[in-house]
């Protein structure tokens, strides 16, 4: 997916850039990048970061890097930030988010006059230099924002550096946060929440969904207002966040505590050890142990020194060889034992059905499988989810296919997304069978939604219903 972070300050803040950039590394594998401005004016480091850390890769750039406003991204896909010449001025731009309407909108482009686009690799275009292509088709730079926004089907949230501060937009429905914290003599802009709480700031609000600040040392000034409609990523919770960030006000930690305690309730299955898949299923099972009464514990540990992602290479059968290579066994903890192991969620089963045939292999008796949201039963169309070319990589979807064959509609998908009905039992049975689970069970959406505990027509279930 990818985050982004911006400061403004009275004095150098390329240290305050570096670490709360830094903080964002869980969002994103491929590529970081940073752009300050200060008396030389703007300046630039962007870095591979596939194979090594962040912070190793712009370890010596700190040092060369100088400039009271920053703003830096981690990014899955591509090189950011951008610097930018054009009517507006000179500023740099950083973006999280996904365009679904890149051709007309390239296309749009070229008739209106705009002259050429920069071809990456594959023939794509840098969707960050599509948003800044939008962004000089009007007269300021916030009626050029308001213009992006309005323009791509998708979500896209930015920061855009200009020599006087940073503009920091929240994407037109809030899929994806934007916060602002402050401290003396300095404001920030961050993804995620706990980005800057080390560095001296404190929270001072987030941005409702299309609100415009600009950031200034003083404080932050909205220069075009929140809308009501929100459609923020209930995934944040269940995957992506980091337990230390809130959204809307709900911590990621505390929600997965009540996320497991609900799996819980609706659960009498006979186990020894309640076990979460390192590292984003671990809270959730602390819930599920505490409601349940059925002891926590970690059957098998995770080695990060080397690997810290698992779906960090390009390549799915390199990320498959890596999860399973980084899982050390616990033997005392499986060896005879039923474990019920709750995993943030299943999307192609692939590392799943690893993970269970290497406890199996360890002696445990029982592997029982609770999964802390929905069947996935759709591609992400806003975040970037996954690298899944394809729905049929989901393995619900090859499941529904062999039933249903090529006559899928929309009705029978919203069927099997009902957990009542008897499609969707025998779908969970047979992905069940296919993984070689004990058992399966998933948690139920009105539960999940229970537990993120905010409004739940303010947060996306597209990829569990296809409601948008």
């Amino acid at each position: 997916m990818g985050g982004i972070f911006g400061v403004v300050s009275e004095q150098s803040c390329v240290m305050d850039l570096f670490f709360g950039t830094d903080y964002h590394s869980h969002l994103g594998t491929r590529r970081g990048g940073m752009a300050v401005y200060g008396e030389h004016g703007f300046n630039r480091a962007i870095h591979n970061i596939e194979n090594s850390p962040f912070r190793t890769k712009f370890e010596r750039d700190v040092e060369e890097l100088q400039g009271n406003l920053g703003i830096g991204c981690i990014s899955d896909s591509e090189p950011q930030p951008l610097l930018v010449q054009s009517h507006l001025g000179s500023f740099a731009l950083v973006t999280v988010g996904r365009i679904n309407n890149t051709e007309a909108l390239v296309r749009q482009a070229f008739d209106s006059g705009h002259i050429h686009f920069l071809e990456m690799s594959g023939g794509s275009i840098n969707a960050t230099e599509l948003v800044a292509s939008l962004i000089n088709q009007k007269d300021s730079l916030v009626e050029g924002i308001r213009y992006a926004q309005e323009s791509i089907d998708g979500s896209m949230s930015m920061l855009v550096l200009t020599p006087e501060g940073i503009y920091a937009a929240r994407d037109r429905m809030g899929r994806t946060p934007l916060v602002i914290g402050r401290k003396e003599g300095a404001t920030c802009a961050s993804f995620e929440s706990f980005a800057y709480i080390n560095l001296g700031y404190s929270d001072e609000r987030e941005l409702g969904p299309a609100e415009i600040v600009f950031l200034t040392p003083q404080g932050a000034q909205t220069v075009s207002p929140p809308r009501r409609e929100m459609k923020i990523c209930t995934f944040l919770w269940i995957y992506y966040g980091y337990p230390t960030s809130a959204y809307e006000g709900v911590n990621v930690e505390e929600m997965r505590y009540r996320c497991g305690a609900m799996l819980a309730k609706r659960d009498h299955v006979d186990a020894d050890n309640v076990a979460g898949v390192p590292d984003s299923g671990i809270a959730h099972a602390v819930g599920y142990a505490n409601e349940s009464g059925i002891p926590f514990s970690r059957p098998f540990i995770k080695y990060t020194p080397t690997w810290p992602r698992s779906f960090m290479p390009a390549q799915q059968s390199q990320r498959n060889l890596i999860a399973r290579m980084k899982l050390i066994p616990v033997d005392a903890l499986i060896r005879n034992k039923k474990l019920l192991l709750i995993d943030d969620s299943i999307v192609r089963g692939t590392q799943l059905r690893e993970t269970t045939e290497f406890l199996y292999h360890s002696g445990a008796k029982e592997v029982h499988i609770r999964p802390a949201c929905p069947p996935l039963l759709f591609g992400c169309k806003y975040l970037n989810f996954s690298r899944s070319n394809s729905e049929m990589d989901l393995i619900t979807r090859r499941v529904i296919r062999a039933r249903e064959g090529d006559r899928i509609t929309p009705e029978i998908l919203a069927d099997y997304a009902d957990p009542d009905s008897k499609n969707y039992q025998e779908m969970v049975a047979e992905i069940g069978r296919q993984l070689n689970f004990t058992t399966l069970q998933y948690h139920r959406l009105d539960d999940m939604l229970g537990a993120v505990g905010i409004e739940p027509c303010k947060l996306c279930t597209y990829c569990w219903n296809g409601q948008e």
